[in-house]
């Protein structure tokens, strides 16, 4: 019986994966280049904050504090036990602040405003940065949902220009693009236009702003029918929840939802407005961009956001590819203000499902080995890691087989490895200074000589 030593949702990764990862990865990073962002690279802990919002800060992983930070509670347990007055009152201790100041980053966007704030004067603004790496999070796994997964973000920080919701916009379809993947739609919203309505509804019994971007951020997963039920559970009139759930299913262009809307809604509701005014801008100047769509419904739960906010999903799935949105007092935390920015982030990780669904991966990044050379003893394995050098100095990837096995166990070595080459140097082809080759696609076998056969190899790429 195959024994699991793994953590739920932080799967490891063969070979065969990584290749297909890294081919996505450098997919990713060429247009992240072309669109002239910078590398930088932060740290994977971080101090504690709570900068996501109250359902996402459940899910950061908090890392214990070094030492012996029970102390307190032991000796508040003995005096109790003594009858003495010294007692702390449980009820006040903030356990988790007690225990941990540390945790695991959950994204790669607060990091990146930390460093921003640090780095300032050493920074040109406007600042475009990329940053690829492992992000976590306390969620339950599930297929397309992991503890561990990669982010790769780009981040466009110290301008208001709403053409950097452009180019962001573009940056996105020419990823998708690169990686084939045409039929997904981006769904694009204002978090200005979602607070107008909010304020339309938001009486005195209601919770806050955040609260309510929570609730319509969980459309996709039970239903606008359920999303009612917990507005009015949260104090909303039936009237408003109404207009609200038919905001959400009216279909049209961008400029019939746009007019839809200002007909349910008070004219004077400048943020609603503004958020309208910033939206039309976008949309307006990304005609470039494929299926791009005004989704009222669309919140993006994290607190940050201010702005434009935007998403990726393929037809027929509730899980995002990307996401991202416009942010102004990210920075204010570590006493920077004033500095508005704009980022996106794609999930890895949910690349690879989408495009392994569609079987959009090349056979050729299956093969991380050129050539195998058969290894018939020492005379023979002498001279041919003279040619394995000559190989790898031409930027081939070649090796010998270690051990002198029968010749249909090192074929069939190649085979599992996917060497699209398998080089036999007997005796004679030593006598003729030749190498005999066999192509493993083909099985077609010749005779040539390391010229021919490097040739051979710039012909197959």
């Amino acid at each position: 019986m195959k024994r699991n030593f793994s953590i739920s949702g932080m799967p490891d990764f063969s070979p065969f994966e990584k290749r297909r990862r890294e081919y996505i990865l450098s997919k990713v990073k060429e247009q992240f280049l072309l669109f002239g962002f910078s590398s930088i690279q932060t740290a994977s802990m971080t101090k504690s904050t709570s900068s996501y919002g109250e359902a996402a800060d459940k899910l950061i992983f908090n890392i214990l504090k070094s030492g012996n930070y029970f102390t307190k509670l032991k000796e508040n347990y003995n005096n109790r036990e003594t009858g003495s007055s010294d007692l702390l009152n449980l009820k006040d201790i903030d356990f988790t602040s007690l225990i941990s100041d540390k945790s695991l980053r959950y994204d790669l966007t607060i990091p990146f405003a930390k460093y921003v704030a640090e780095h300032q004067s050493e920074i040109t603004f406007p600042f475009k940065r990329y940053e690829i790496g492992s992000v976590w999070r306390a969620d339950r796994p599930q297929k397309g949902r992991l503890r561990e997964f990669t982010q790769c973000d780009a981040d466009i920080i110290g301008d208001s220009s709403l053409w950097l919701e452009v180019d962001l916009l573009d940056l996105m379809n020419s990823i998708f693009r690169s990686l084939g993947l045409n039929d997904l739609l981006i769904k694009i919203n204002n978090r200005k236009i979602l607070e107008g309505i909010w304020i339309e509804g938001k009486g005195s019994s209601v919770g806050s702003f955040s609260s309510f971007c929570i609730i319509i951020d969980k459309i996709d997963k039970i239903g606008i029918e359920r999303v009612g039920e917990l507005l009015l559970d949260a104090g909303y009139q039936e009237d408003f929840i109404q207009m609200m759930q038919e905001l959400f299913l009216f279909e049209g262009s961008f400029l019939d939802k746009k007019e839809y809307l200002l007909g349910k809604i008070n004219q004077d509701n400048q943020i609603l407005l503004k958020g309208l005014d910033e939206l039309s801008f976008v949309i307006g100047k990304s005609s470039s961009v494929n299926n791009l769509i005004f989704d009222l419904s669309l919140a993006r739960g994290l607190d940050y956001y201010t702005g434009a906010i935007f998403e990726v999903v393929s037809y027929g799935s509730a899980n995002s590819l990307a996401g991202g949105g416009r942010y102004d007092n990210l920075t204010e935390k570590y006493d920077l203000r004033g500095v508005s920015g704009v980022g996106v982030s794609f999930g890895l990780d949910r690349l690879y499902l989408e495009m392994d669904e569609l079987n959009l991966f090349d056979d050729k990044i299956n093969n991380n080995l050129d050539v195998l050379f058969i290894n018939f003893g020492e005379k023979e394995s002498i001279v041919s890691q003279s040619y394995i050098s000559e190989l790898r100095s031409c930027g081939k990837s070649a090796e010998l087989y270690p051990s002198n096995l029968k010749i249909s166990k090192q074929m069939s070595y190649a085979d599992k490895r996917g060497a699209k080459f398998v080089v036999i140097i007997g005796e004679e082809e030593i006598n003729l200074e030749l190498l005999t080759v066999k192509n493993m696609n083909t099985g077609k076998q010749d005779r040539l000589s390391m010229l021919e056969f490097i040739k051979l190899l710039n012909h197959e790429e």
